[in-house]
C-alpha cells in the first residue's frame, strides 16, 4: 500500500511542477511579447465594384504578411534623393506600380494600398506622417521593412531584382515613391 501512495505522490509532485513550469513560462513570454510589434492587423474594406484582384489562397504560405525574410538584413539604407520638380503624393508612373482604391479614416488620414510586381504596401497617409498598415510579398518574393521618424522603406527581392516601395514626409506632406533596381 506504501508503494502505491509513493507512486501517486510522486505523480502528484511532476504534475504540480509540470504545470508551473508551463505556467512560468507562458508568462514570461507573453510579458516579452505584449510590448512588440505584434499588433492585430487592421482590416481594410474592399470598395464596391472594385476590380482588384481576389486574396492569394489561405493554403499559399507566402499570402501571410508575417512571413519573415530569410536573407540577413542590411545596414539602413538612406531615403531616396529628392529630385526637381513638385513632390507626388502618388507613386511615380510605371508599367510596375499601380495605386489601388483609397478610403478616409476616422483619423483624417487615407489608406492608401500601392502594387508593385514584388508585393503589395498599404500606408496610411496623414497631413504630416504616415504609418504602414500591411506589406505582403508576392510568392517567390522576400521582403524587408526599414521605419524611421520621416520615412518608411519596404524592399521587396528576388533574384537579384529590388523593388523598392518609400513614402516620405520630412518636411512636406508623405508621398510614396517607387524605385525598381
Amino acid at each position: 500500500m506504501t508503494r502505491m501512495r509513493r507512486g501517486i505522490v510522486h505523480a502528484l509532485a511532476w504534475s504540480l511542477a509540470t504545470g508551473a513550469a508551463v505556467t512560468l513560462s507562458w508568462w514570461g513570454v507573453h510579458t516579452v511579447l505584449a510590448g512588440t510589434v505584434y499588433d492585430p492587423p487592421r482590416a481594410l474594406p474592399i470598395p464596391a465594384g472594385s476590380t482588384q484582384a481576389p486574396p492569394a489562397a489561405a493554403g499559399d504560405p507566402s499570402a501571410s504578411s508575417t512571413r519573415r525574410p530569410t536573407a540577413t538584413p542590411t545596414p539602413t539604407p538612406s531615403p531616396p534623393r529628392k529630385t526637381g520638380g513638385a513632390p507626388s503624393a502618388t507613386p511615380s508612373p510605371g508599367p510596375s506600380s499601380r495605386p489601388s482604391a483609397s478610403r478616409q479614416p476616422e483619423g483624417g488620414g487615407e489608406v492608401k494600398g500601392y502594387t508593385v510586381d514584388g508585393g503589395r504596401v498599404v500606408f496610411d497617409l496623414g497631413e504630416t506622417s504616415a504609418e504602414l498598415v500591411s506589406a505582403t510579398p508576392s510568392s517567390g518574393w522576400t521582403m524587408q521593412v526599414w521605419k524611421q521618424p520621416t520615412w518608411i522603406r519596404v524592399t521587396f527581392t528576388r533574384d537579384g531584382r529590388e523593388l523598392s516601395v518609400f513614402c516620405v514626409w520630412h518636411d512636406t506632406a508623405p508621398r510614396v515613391e517607387i524605385e525598381d533596381r
